[in-house]
């Protein structure tokens, strides 16, 4: 395979290879055991919701990574969960869904994406030649003006107005950098290219060496964006922006108020939508549930459901307070987090801290502290490791003091 660098530091490659790229990153989704099942199948109904946002809005690129992130989990991955076998009724109403849906959505996906990279691959071609036209004449110039004034003897006319015109509406689009890691066109430098990974490909992957033959993800410079290791983030190298009303604390704090005066916690799940992708935060969910001092664990978890998919929500994270104590994330936090950061790599934990009138926005640290939290299978409150550190302060958030806070109390 062909592969270069262009003056952008952006690898480049072949419309068939951005293709089985992007083939690969909707393959990698992994299944943890100690996940609930239920949890698999709300995370599905919520990849939905995004891919239908970024398919309406013509962001091609993602929409597909999301299906087939769709497919690979339903079709391949979920059979691996022990609980499988209790929810045989939602795999049948899932491959109904992916078989009359999903796929033919795919299908013409891959079609539209392969033609627009076929046109900017060509528009690269043709660059490269009016480039290489370019050079020559500069050439030529230069050894004119280098021998022009010693030399009286006449050669060959070459000419002075080498020029390829070139379609100004023909110029490459500028792929997501984040969802391409910087994926874009060939090249004339010829090096060998290890394809290696298997997964769910669909009709068109398959190429010379076999069907299941993926190219490796070239490297990427992650400077210019949020840091995010794991490789079955939906845009790898980065995080979407998450936006946040500002009132958002204080609307949570008065609705905790009686029991921060018990010194009880109090717990929301915090959701809202995508758009232009980013991710808005738009309502509090407040469920029935339990609280101590230290603690809060939710109720009827199916009224939450409800009211997600009676507004098409998807979840972003959660809320709660410390009625006594810091900002910080406890053991058991770091648990509670660990799922929600495992199904949307956005997700971030907000922790009101009134007593100190402080507020921590916090995610677990994605090279190290996921991982840690979901191999850990200690329960209750229980000690880890303070280095390396196994949550962080967020970065891809932003508050918006235009937005207001919508309120769903189930408490009620």
């Amino acid at each position: 395979m062909a592969k270069a660098v262009n003056n952008m530091g952006m690898s480049i490659v072949e419309p068939q290879e951005r293709m089985r790229f992007l083939s690969n990153h909707g393959n990698i989704i992994e299944v943890d055991a100690n996940v609930p099942v239920t949890r698999y199948y709300r995370s599905g109904t919520e990849m939905l919701r995004m891919a239908n946002v970024y398919l309406t809005e013509g962001n091609h690129e993602n929409a597909f990574i999301l299906y087939m992130k769709y497919m690979t989990l339903f079709i391949e991955k979920i059979r691996s969960h022990p609980e499988y076998p209790k929810i045989k009724a939602e795999v049948k109403v899932i491959n109904k869904r992916i078989k009359e849906e999903i796929m033919p959505t795919t299908e013409k996906l891959r079609a539209k994406l392969l033609e627009r990279y076929q046109k900017e691959y060509e528009q690269f071609l043709a660059n490269k030649e009016a480039e290489k036209a370019r050079e020559l004449e500069r050439e030529r110039q230069r050894r004119a003006t280098a021998g022009g004034s010693s030399s009286g003897g006449s050669g060959a006319h070459i000419p002075t107005n080498l020029h390829v015109q070139i379609d100004p509406s023909m110029q490459p689009s500028a792929p997501d950098l984040g969802l391409l890691d910087k994926v874009v066109y060939p090249s004339d430098f010829p090096t060998g290219t290890n394809r290696a990974g298997s997964g769910l490909l669909l009709p068109g992957d398959a190429d010379k060496e076999g069907a299941k033959s993926i190219s490796k993800p070239p490297s990427f410079d992650r400077n210019q964006k949020p840091h995010y290791e794991r490789s079955d983030s939906l845009l790898a190298g980065s995080l979407r922006t998450v936006i946040i009303p500002e009132n958002t604390m204080d609307v949570f704090l008065q609705l905790a108020q009686s029991n921060t005066l018990k010194n009880i916690e109090t717990c929301g799940i915090l959701a809202g939508h995508l758009a232009q992708n980013r991710l808005f935060i738009t309502h509090i969910i407040i469920p029935k549930q339990q609280g101590t001092p230290d603690s809060c664990n939710t109720m009827n978890e199916e009224e939450i459901f409800d009211v997600q998919d009676q507004q098409n929500l998807i979840t972003l994270g959660w809320i709660h307070t410390h009625p006594s104590q810091t900002a910080f994330l406890s053991s058991v936090d770091l648990h509670t987090h660990c799922s929600y950061q495992m199904m949307m790599p956005e997700a971030i934990a907000i922790v009101c801290a009134p007593k100190y009138k402080t507020t921590g926005f916090f995610i677990l640290t994605p090279d190290y502290g996921l991982d840690y939290i979901a191999q850990c299978r200690q329960t209750g409150f229980h000690p880890h490791p303070n280095e390396p550190r196994l949550y962080m302060e967020s970065q891809h958030i932003q508050l918006d003091a235009q937005r207001k806070i919508q309120v769903v109390d189930l408490r009620r």
